[in-house]
């Protein structure tokens, strides 16, 4: 049975040996790219085009045509390569048209050596595209699936290519325009008729071959969420406002400073590197899943992801999970809009007709729009409930794996935990999730050392319904809630590597803030009273002014003797009350310039109550990541724009983890400093 793919839709594929038939309704040039699995294409070589039509598992046609047969043999593709992307393009020239809005969609569909088609794809949307990233192959938990994409590019195959991160991406578009144009890329024969159907008896079938379906073993690949590879972000609104949606923290959606990775899928390749991580040989793979029953898929395995650590693996895996349930949430949206406007569709002609308005005749015709309806909702459901299943399956396996600083704190990680000699990748925030799938519960990672400050929102709007707590009781979760997020930030660091400060004004947050005083973590009691804001404030612009110039001048041993450079963190509760401007500008600055030399700022405030200060506000909002206490749905990722629920990591009601880890931490702090 065929699968007919809505955008951001996949499906898994039966075998390896495939071909990819594409029939557009007029000429389009056709080729395919071979990506890692961030979906970075590393050089031209790792293109199939009319001019260079095979790579090893690939061959693409020759020439511009209005029908294409691609040949794919995924067991011969490097094992490096995790995607493959489909691609088609107008050729230029101005004999035909110049976007795909004025031809038929293009229809795309997978089949199998015998014909037989396992899913396909009808591009619809397009407009002023020339481009368009039709299908996508990729890797997931060993074994191959196929994402109906249908991102369209106007700038033609030179965005398209930008966008996989191809340095030689105009070069690249003009030579294979030039191909088609010029003759190279000539007309060759059709290919000869597909084998017939394996049968167990008659032996393995050889991979290698001539021409026709199966491409040459010996000939010379995309992105679940790389820019461009599925369905367009939602813009999401400007941080700092309540309501808005923030991309996923350490996401795609996340602007990467200087010499800080990106995260899966953002906007470059992803850099593991670390100051003192390092870079030998990767580690031999995690045991392969146990054989699937049949019909059944395969069973998943803690670390399956790639990466130079188990750490990385992990980080990589949680990646791959928000990603999936991203999309096939997107697909489902997706197929009930269309049941939706379906059923109104035919609804609206049935009503047209006087004569339907009354009688059984307009009756019959309505219970059939809406049993249609419901029959496509049904199905949707049915493949949303399959994927979620097998994400819950992982989650299963993959939570109790979790290192300390990716577990929740109910995690029995934390009952053997032990002070790290090395700063984590990532650090957990939350979790995540989204109504269609209540089921599973994301970890919510971001990338270590922070690349911005943190926003506890303390407001009334920070909870789903804004009634259940008076704004008394949402500062106390507020402050509470930054206390968590700071034990976390001294457990994962080394001794000496993370200090912490905290400003209370008015002194409200002593009872929150009682687990980092007795325990003794902190660089000294809260600052009190403006007298104590201002110091502590003075001390930190003077360190981020210090440490800027000393490595601004290439003098980093040029420091005054005593300064300590290990990582700050400053606990800024209760604003703006006691905060004149002058210390409202040093925060700003603190959250502007802190980052990059290891000053971060944590505020616990509420937006509303600082509206007085005016837009004078603004720009520290903005350079921060808004969290609140309690769940809501403010943050959107990077891909499809949805809004996901963000659940804050409290500590389990009665639990004294939080006092034992903290304990470690502050003994550890002391044998340190002697």
């Amino acid at each position: 049975m065929t699968a007919e793919l809505t955008r951001g839709q996949n499906h898994p594929l039966p075998g390896a040996r495939l071909e990819i038939r594409v029939s557009a309704g007029t000429p389009v040039v056709a080729g395919a790219t071979l990506g890692d699995e961030d979906g970075t294409v590393h050089g031209v070589a790792q293109v199939a085009h009319p001019g260079a039509p095979t790579l090893p598992g690939l061959e693409v046609s020759r020439q511009a045509a209005a029908d294409h047969r691609l040949a794919v043999d995924l067991d011969a593709v490097p094992d490096a390569v995790h995607r493959v992307s489909v691609l088609l393009a107008l050729p230029t020239g101005g004999r035909g048209p110049a976007r795909f809005g004025a031809v038929a969609a293009p229809f795309v569909a997978v089949t199998g050596l015998d014909g037989a088609e396992v899913a396909s794809y009808t591009i619809t949307g397009l407009e002023a595209e020339s481009a368009v990233v039709a299908l996508e192959l990729y890797r997931r938990q060993g074994a191959w699936k196929v994402r109906a994409v249908g991102q369209g590019y106007a700038g033609g195959l030179a965005e398209l290519f930008a966008d996989q991160q191809l340095p030689q991406a105009h070069q690249l578009a003009g030579s294979i325009h030039e191909a088609v144009a010029s003759g190279l890329a000539r007309s060759v024969p059709a290919p000869p008729a597909a084998a017939p159907a394996h049968r167990p008896d008659q032996g393995t079938a050889p991979r290698t071959g001539t021409g026709g379906s199966v491409p040459p073993a010996s000939s010379p690949y995309d992105s679940q969420g790389a820019p461009g590879s599925g369905p367009g972000p939602q813009g999401p609104g400007a941080p700092g406002q309540h309501g808005a949606q923030q991309p996923y923290p350490g996401g795609p959606g996340e602007p990467a400073t200087a010499g800080q990775p990106a995260a899966p899928g953002g906007d470059g390749p992803i850099d593991y590197s670390h100051p003192r991580r390092q870079t030998a040989a990767p580690p031999p793979p995690p045991p392969a899943a146990a054989p699937a029953e049949p019909g059944r898929p395969a069973r998943p395995v803690a670390g399956d992801a790639t990466g130079w650590s188990m750490e990385e693996r992990l980080y990589n895996q949680v990646w791959g999970m928000f990603e999936d349930l991203a999309r096939t949430t997107a697909a489902y949206r997706s197929a009930v809009d269309f049941a939706d406007s379906r059923m109104e569709k035919e609804l609206d002609q049935v009503l047209s007709d006087p004569r339907n308005r009354i009688g059984g005749q307009g009756d019959a015709a309505r219970e059939a729009a809406r049993a249609r309806h419901g029959e496509l909702v049904s199905q949707a459901r049915e493949v949303l409930d399959r994927d979620v299943a097998q994400l819950v399956a992982e989650a299963e396996v993959v939570e109790p794996a979790l290192p300390a600083a990716f577990a929740r704190w109910d995690n029995p990680v934390w009952h053997a935990y032990r002070v790290p000699m090395e700063i984590p990748m990532a650090l957990r925030l939350g979790d995540l999730h989204l109504p269609e799938a209540d089921r599973i519960r994301i970890p919510m990672l971001i990338r270590l050392p922070l690349e911005r400050g943190l926003w506890i929102d303390s407001g009334r709007s920070a909870s789903l319904d804004g009634s259940f707590a008076d704004s008394h009781e949402m500062r106390r979760l507020g402050l509470e809630t930054a206390v968590a997020h700071a034990a976390r930030l001294l457990a994962v660091y080394p001794p000496g590597e993370f200090t912490v400060h905290v400003i209370d004004p008015a002194g409200s947050g002593a009872q929150a803030l009682a687990p980092l005083v007795h325990s003794g973590v902190l660089a000294a009691p809260p600052a009190q009273g403006a007298a104590g804001a201002t110091e502590v404030l003075s001390r930190l612009t003077e360190r981020v002014d210090l440490v800027q110039m000393a490595l601004r001048g290439g003098a980093p041993d040029a420091l005054p003797p005593g300064l300590d450079t290990s990582h700050q963190l400053l606990i800024v509760n209760d604003f703006p009350h006691g905060f004149d401007d002058r210390a409202v500008n040093q925060l700003r600055y603190l959250a502007d310039e802190g980052p990059a030399v290891g000053v971060h700022l944590m505020m616990v405030a509420d937006r509303e109550e600082s509206s007085g200060f005016g837009p004078l506000l603004d720009p520290l909002w903005r350079s921060l990541l808004r969290l609140t206490p309690v769940a809501e749905d403010h943050l959107a990722d990077p891909w499809v724009g949805h809004a996901w629920t963000y659940e804050p990591p409290l500590v389990p009601p009665g639990s004294q983890v939080l006092q034992q880890v903290l304990a470690q931490v502050a003994a550890a702090r002391r044998s340190w400093d002697r």
